[in-house]
């Protein structure tokens, strides 16, 4: 008997994300994940690293450039 596929959680999103940012993700991977990761929560985990991305960067610069 097949089991029902289960959903995964917000920090599974999160994780997916990260590693896909990184370009560390085996095909595999991916593939489970468009079964099991709903799109709300890829989409508010990509907002989510593109602004501590960008909060780091922007952190950088200002401790590298000089006033």
């Amino acid at each position: 008997m097949n089991k029902p596929e289960q959903k995964a959680s917000f920090l599974y999103a999160l994780k997916a994300v990260f590693w896909s940012f990184t370009g560390l993700r085996r095909k595999s991977d991916f593939d489970a994940d468009g079964k099991k990761i709903n799109p709300l929560h890829i989409v508010i985990a990509g907002l989510i690293a593109i602004a501590c991305f960008i909060g780091v960067l922007v952190t950088i610069v200002t401790l590298v450039v000089p006033k």
